[in-house]
């Protein structure tokens, strides 16, 4: 909800009110338009009630921003790690301590551009949790010390990729984050097809560079060009003409032959240990 200060100049409640007794006249005032918890939820969001949402399935919480405030809150507590964290080699690791599971949580980005955490306990076997729930029990503050790893860690961390590449094969189709230039540029073109379907504009090219996107992560040259062109606010029947060109210049995803030469990235691990 809006502040006080441009809550008065757009009067926001006062529209939401008239806006339901509208809809209520139109469908008879019987009609119920939220069951009891959603009306217990919309008069708390309506009052400011910030932890109304905090309830809310984890799994729909935007793990990038999420991600994104963790390094925001450590680099302004401690500006070195600025310059120390970047500079880290991949597969680094650390553990621990932990009375509650023993394992490793593996971060891996994948040969399809997707940033992926995954869990494996003591004895190898994945167990499925969701990121969210991953991060937070990676979670340690700064003093907390590190404890012995397990003396198969490394085995855990290739058990844990194996299972990572296993599964994205599986499902297929991985977007990315849906703040990035695939997730976004494929939700566009799919919605222009939806509402051009039958018309001038619902052309097999389009169609063809829909259905490309969601099988194969774009190429650098076309994430850079796409995240340009979307922060400018290109329109739906530009970004088709973009996209449909970057396509026929082969320029626009990794081939299949690309996918498969590129390993997985492991970019680092965390022990969970009794210590």
């Amino acid at each position: 909800m809006p502040a006080e200060g441009v809550e008065k100049i757009l009067l926001l409640r006062g529209r939401l009110k008239i806006r339901l007794k509208q809809n209520a006249e139109v469908v008879g005032t019987d009609e119920r338009f939220f069951d009891d918890e959603d009306s217990i939820k919309l008069k708390d969001l309506y009052n400011e009630n910030s932890q109304v949402l905090d309830e809310e399935d984890s799994n729909d919480i935007d793990l990038s921003s999420y991600a994104y405030q963790i390094w925001q809150n450590a680099i302004e507590e401690n500006a070195e790690l600025k310059d120390i964290i970047p500079s880290l080699p991949d597969i680094v690791y650390s553990t621990k301590q932990s009375t509650e599971r023993k394992g490793v949580i593996v971060y891996t980005q994948t040969a399809y551009g997707n940033d992926i955490l995954t869990y494996v306990d003591e004895n190898g076997n994945p167990i499925q949790y969701s990121q969210f729930d991953l991060l937070k029990m990676a979670e340690c503050l700064a003093a907390e010390k590190p404890v012995e790893r397990l003396k198969d860690h490394f085995d855990l961390v290739k058990y844990g990729v194996e299972n990572i590449v296993k599964n994205e094969k599986l499902i297929g189709g991985q977007l990315g984050k849906k703040t990035g230039a695939r997730y976004r540029t494929y939700q566009r073109l799919n919605t222009f097809a939806q509402e051009n379907k039958g018309k001038l504009f619902d052309t097999p090219d389009l169609h063809r560079t829909i259905d490309l996107i969601y099988k194969y992560p774009l190429t650098e040259k076309a994430k850079e060009k796409l995240n340009r062109q979307l922060k400018s606010g290109i329109d739906d029947y530009s970004l088709v003409l973009m996209t449909n060109e970057l396509r026929l210049d082969g320029t626009l995803c990794l081939t299949t032959e690309e996918i498969t030469e590129k390993p997985p990235r492991i970019i680092c691990s965390m022990g969970l240990n009794e210590g």
